[in-house]
């Protein structure tokens, strides 16, 4: 198969080399066309847990909470 390709691909330089141009002219008008944000969420992941706990403060909640 693949032998086949590239000798159809020599014996048809032309139609190969503008194929290739096309495809890649393509290829750069996608880019140029895709709204990618690429500025990456660096934050923590944050889990919110509502819980009661009488007679213990939220701080004393929290540190037991905290997943290491």
């Amino acid at each position: 198969m693949v032998e086949k390709l590239i000798s159809i691909s020599l014996r048809n330089r032309y139609i190969f080399i503008f194929l290739t141009l096309g495809l890649f002219g393509w290829g750069m008008y996608s880019v140029k066309q895709n709204p990618i944000d690429v500025i990456p969420d660096l934050s923590e992941n944050q889990v919110i847990v509502f819980t009661e706990w009488m007679g213990c403060s939220p701080q004393v909640i929290e540190d037991q909470v905290e997943c290491r």
